[in-house]
């Protein structure tokens, strides 16, 4: 008898199947896909998403040539628990989600807005873990008028309840033809998983994570200097939730880092710009490995 040919990889995100596992008693749900690989790259998310807030044309993209892992924070969608106070938590569950529960000693990371914050400290507190980092529409630890993320939220939500929208219409989109077109095309996309699809997050999980980012704009700002990994940082020119001058701040502070600020967009530029976007990232984190 020959040899059994081995399934090809699967490269959708949408047809990626759901997966938990348990560490100390927590479970974490989380997909994963694309060609197995030694290192993969681990995605963290934004404010209130789940599993199913990641647009598919950035992951697809990466998932042709890497192993992307795709995971809930607990008190998230189908993980256990409850939503930690801190982000700092936050990033001590991940840390045992990826070297525990995974058994993983080295990951490339693709963050976006609250999920950029939580992997900074992630980084910070075990530089040995993280090879390579992506961070898009966020700010560090201590960011000027990162506070004001509660307001501009809630605003926000009470604008998309009346106009029947998704909030994530107003978050992250301008307010101009462009960026009306942009974001409808976004919330559809988040619509092409049709099954094994995750729970939406709670009420009071939401305003948790809201407070520990509020939190995280009023901390003492830290020390960005510590993160030596190759970074790739984008955002819009007009982000209103965590401000464009961030990104520009994390620039100036990692050094070596790389920065990629889209024209007439918001905190949802990657998404906006996503033909453009997706294989620049790529490429950035398959050069990770080639550097590797």
């Amino acid at each position: 008898m020959g040899i059994p040919t081995p399934e090809p990889p699967i490269t959708s995100y949408a047809h990626a199947p759901a997966k938990t596992l348990t560490v100390d008693g927590d479970t974490f749900a989380y997909r994963e896909l694309g060609p197995r690989e030694e290192i993969p790259v681990v995605f963290f998310v934004h404010l209130a998403a789940t599993l199913d807030n990641w647009d598919p044309r950035i992951i697809d993209a990466i998932a042709q040539t890497r192993h992307v892992i795709t995971f809930d924070q607990l008190g998230v969608g189908a993980s256990s628990g409850r939503v930690p106070a801190t982000l700092e938590q936050a990033a001590h569950d991940a840390h045992r989600f990826i070297t525990r529960g995974l058994g993983l000693r080295r990951i490339d990371i693709f963050s976006f807005s609250m999920g950029g914050m939580i992997a900074q400290d992630l980084t910070i507190a075990h530089p040995e873990l993280v090879r390579s980092l992506v961070l898009t529409g966020t700010g560090p630890r201590g960011g000027r008028d990162m506070d004001k993320v509660v307001g501009v939220t809630y605003g926000d939500i009470v604008r998309a309840v009346l106009t029947r929208s998704d909030p994530k219409e107003f978050l992250f989109f301008n307010r101009d033809q462009v960026g009306k077109r942009a974001g409808k095309a976004f919330v559809e996309r988040l619509k092409e998983r049709t099954i094994d699809r995750d729970r939406p997050i709670g009420t009071t999980a939401f305003r948790t994570q809201l407070k520990a980012i509020q939190r995280f704009g009023r901390s003492a700002p830290s020390n960005l200097s510590a993160i030596t990994a190759p970074t790739l940082i984008a955002n819009g020119d007009n982000d209103r939730m965590v401000p464009s001058v961030l990104s520009e701040d994390l620039h100036r502070r990692i050094s070596g880092s790389e920065l990629i600020i889209y024209p007439n967009s918001g905190h949802g530029a990657i998404f906006q710009y996503v033909e453009a976007f997706a294989p620049v990232a790529a490429a950035f984190l398959n050069d990770a490995r080639s550097r590797a």
